[in-house]
């Protein structure tokens, strides 16, 4: 799967009619078009789902800048991004090994740490 991104397109434009434009170059599987959260109002653009490289690309290079309702349309394909990793902070690592360790203000003297108990 391909994703491709569909800019500039009419605000009033409904996911059928994105496809139905898009379609003729390949098969979409998937289609999100972007809306704000509280009025629902579209923001102008959308994420598709395609279902090979050369369908995106024959898609991208027929309809990059076509003019819909005075306005350009944009397409781009989306790179595949890695997941990111998982967050792990100072005060609890993932690793037993790695952890917070305190440093003492010049002058102050660091007590150790009682040892936790053991259930």
């Amino acid at each position: 799967m391909t994703k491709l991104f569909v800019g500039g397109f009419p605000l009033d434009m409904q996911e059928l009619e994105l496809v139905q434009l898009i379609s003729p170059f390949g098969t979409v599987d998937t289609i999100k078009i972007v809306r704000d959260k509280r009025t629902g109002v579209c923001k102008g653009y959308a994420f598709l789902e395609m279902r090979d490289l050369t369908s995106a690309e024959n898609a991208m290079d027929n309809l990059n800048g076509t003019m819909i309702h005075d306005k350009a349309l944009t397409l781009n394909i989306v790179p595949d991004t890695p997941p990111a990793p998982k967050f792990s902070s100072p005060k609890y690592p993932r690793n037993p090994g790695q952890g917070y360790t305190k440093v003492a203000r010049p002058g102050e003297v660091v007590k150790p740490k009682r040892p936790r108990k053991q259930f």
